[in-house]
């Protein structure tokens, strides 16, 4: 219960390990205390070629009053400064 030690929540990982994402962010909301994103399969970008819906994933974070940064973890398969863009524009809800 300290509100010094909280988890990384690394979507990545959770969507290769268990799925359902949403549920487990809202589930876990007041222990995270960092998030790590990234494409899957491959970590490649998190555009519509990827798995996840980060979209809707990002809008779940926000609804649990996150306030904090989201790392984006991936290797880029273009232009990684336009890579880095769309995701940028991907995540900003």
């Amino acid at each position: 219960g300290s509100e010094r030690m909280k988890i990384l929540f690394d979507v990545y990982h959770v969507q290769i390990m268990q799925g359902d994402l949403i549920t487990r962010i809202k589930q876990f909301k007041d222990y995270i205390g960092h998030y790590h994103v990234a494409g899957v399969p491959g970590r490649n970008e998190i555009d519509d070629t990827q798995e996840i819906n980060y979209p809707a994933v990002m809008r779940a974070i926000a609804e649990t009053g996150y306030q904090g940064y989201v790392a984006q973890e991936f290797i880029p398969t273009r232009d990684p400064l336009e890579s880095l863009r769309q995701a940028v524009k991907i995540c900003d809800v």
